[in-house]
Parts: C-alpha cells; structure tokens; sequence
C-alpha cells in the first residue's frame, strides 16, 4: 500500500530536514549548510554488494570533500552494527570508512527520502543516492535496485557536473567530462533563434549550441 502521508521527495525542492543519530554523532540537514552533501543509502551492512559501494565512497571521500561536499551514508540498522562493519571493511579490505552513517532503524530518514520502496524492499532501504546543495535543495537522485550496485565515479560525475552548470548558467551534454564542451541554452524567442548563428558558438541548429568553458 502506498504511504500518502509521507510526500515523496522532489528535485530543486528543500530536501526533507532530518535529525538523525549517526556513527559520527547526531547530525541534521541544517549542519551541512553551505556545502554539498551526498546522502545515500544500502540495504545492510555485512553484505557483499554494499560493502563494494562503501569502500568505493571512502576511496573518493578526499575527491568529494575537494568538491565541498560531504558523505552520509544510512541504512536500517544499529550503531553497533555500523560500527563492527566499518572495522570489520578496515581489517578485511584495507579501507578506512571516514564518513558518518546514519543508524535509521525506526526507518524515518528512509521513508521521508522515499528510500523504502514497495515491490523491491518494505524493511530495507534501497541503493538510494541524493545530492543536496549547499541551500539544502535537492538537486538529483538516483535509484538502483537491490542486486546491482551504482557506480561511484557517477555520482561524482554528476555533483561536478551539476557544480559546472551552476557556475556556468549551461547544460552538459550525455556523458560530459569536465574539459569537454557544454551546452548553450537555446533561444526563447523567433529572433534569438535567429540570431543565434551568429554568436560565435559551436552551432548545429538554432536549439543545439555547444561552447567551451
């Protein structure tokens, strides 16, 4: 059945507040103002697929706090099991996880961020992946079901290309890279379009102008 009482969460609105207790200390949306924050979520710890996500966040941790963004990672369980996870991942794989997680074990956090997905998990958060801006709006979110793991370098892909347009006032074409060329906003009238040709960017056609940075 679906939950209507909890909204689901919509991209360029505020990200739902939270205040949450974490492996780091309690932690709400409001410490993370001003900076970027990446907050997803797995559906266990001890489990192999999301054990090869958080070891590839801990190793982009230092690329993502470059960004001025912050890793938060959640899912339904303990602190204890948080903790023994994040030890056990240090003695078996090498990897130091540095980041807090959140311990949702009353599923608040889940459900208010639409993390509990019927059909694909009703008592575990999916791999749910949300990036929220330095005002606290949410800007993407991403969605994987439970078998297949995301893919890191994404994500990160994504926060800077978010950061370039922002930077910019432009779009980024499939795949782009920074480095690569950028979209222009088309035109929104008859005569810009027409003008457009013009203006010294890379043109195609009046809607598909690319510039370099």
């Amino acid at each position: 059945m679906t939950d209507f009482a909890t909204p689901a969460p919509q991209l360029n609105a505020p990200a739902p507040a939270f205040n949450a207790p974490t492996t780091h200390g309690p932690k709400t949306l409001a410490d993370y103002a001003g900076k970027w924050l990446i907050l997803f979520s797995h559906p266990a710890d001890f489990t192999p697929v999301c054990t090869t996500e958080f070891i590839a966040f801990a190793k982009k941790h230092d690329a993502f706090a470059a960004r001025g963004a912050e890793l938060l990672g959640l899912s339904i369980d303990s602190h204890y099991s948080h903790i023994a996870w994040m030890l056990n991942i240090k003695e078996k794989f090498g990897v130091e996880i540095r980041f807090p997680i959140i311990a949702d074990l009353s599923m608040t956090v889940a459900r208010a961020y639409g993390m509990i997905q019927p059909g694909a998990s009703d008592t575990s958060a999916v791999r749910a992946t949300f990036l929220i801006d330095p005002e606290g709006k949410l800007r993407a979110m991403v969605y994987y079901p439970m078998i297949a793991g995301r893919s890191v370098d994404e994500i990160y892909r994504l926060l800077v290309a978010l950061q370039t347009a922002d930077a910019n006032k432009c779009a980024m074409p499939e795949s782009w890279q920074p480095g690569d060329a950028v979209i222009v906003p088309p035109p929104a009238t008859a005569a810009a379009a027409l003008a457009r040709a013009g203006e010294g960017y890379d043109t195609v056609d009046w809607y598909y102008s690319t510039r370099a940075l």
